[in-house]
């Protein structure tokens, strides 16, 4: 077992490479795509699951690899992880999230904080942030235990199709949707826009817990 400093270091760190790779692939794919919106998702969704799938893998021993407020709540609510310790997760998470975000900025010379400037609002969108992140946590928490190594894949397979089948482009993370108001680039949102985002996940998350609950209990 990894002492509580050792795993809130992993989370931050797993969620700064997340946002480096959202961000900074959303980036890339402008610039090298130029005038193609599809291609420029279909680059930024291959990109952020192969990320994602290896982040999992790697972090995924020392802390859980939940690079998510939304995960993080559900394992308080299903597995018994303590609170205190879940709000230490979720900190580390919002500011690996913000730095990952400003050093993907940076390595396209880009301003370090960017504000977005980019609109994602609508009844359309909000339902698609409730069905990403409710989909992602089903995915995470039905999976049995000792198949745990499927997670990785799994859920970066969820994410790279969840680009497409939802409006919204799936954020279904509380702490990517803050750190995606740095960049005022391909994968942004708008400040104004990200409360809304924020509490439809948190709905999402609601319901996914009440459905694992029902289907397997908690604890699994």
């Amino acid at each position: 077992m990894h002492g509580l400093m050792q795993r809130l270091l992993a989370e931050a760190v797993g969620t700064a490479f997340l946002l480096m790779a959202v961000v900074g692939s959303g980036i890339a794919a402008q610039r090298l795509s130029p005038g193609d919106v599809g291609l420029q998702l279909f680059e930024n969704a291959v990109a952020t699951a192969f990320a994602l799938m290896a982040l999992i893998w790697a972090f995924g021993p020392v802390s859980g690899a939940h690079f998510n407020p939304a995960v993080t709540l559900a394992d308080v609510a299903l597995k018994g992880r303590p609170v205190k310790e879940g709000i230490a997760y979720i900190g580390a998470q919002v500011i690996g999230g913000i730095v990952g975000t400003i050093l993907a900025n940076l390595m396209f010379a880009l301003p370090a904080v960017n504000w977005s400037t980019k609109v994602r609002s609508g009844p359309d969108l909000w339902l698609a942030e409730v069905i990403a992140t409710l989909g992602l946590l089903m995915v995470i928490f039905l999976i049995p235990r000792r198949n745990g190594i499927i997670v990785a894949p799994a859920v970066g397979a969820y994410i790279g199709a969840a680009y497409f089948f939802t409006s919204s482009t799936s954020f279904a993370n509380p702490a990517v949707t803050v750190a995606r108001m740095f960049s005022d680039t391909f994968a942004g949102i708008q400040p104004a826009s990200a409360p809304v985002f924020i509490v439809m996940q948190l709905v999402g998350a609601a319901l996914a817990i009440g459905l694992v609950w029902a289907l397997v209990g908690r604890r699994r």
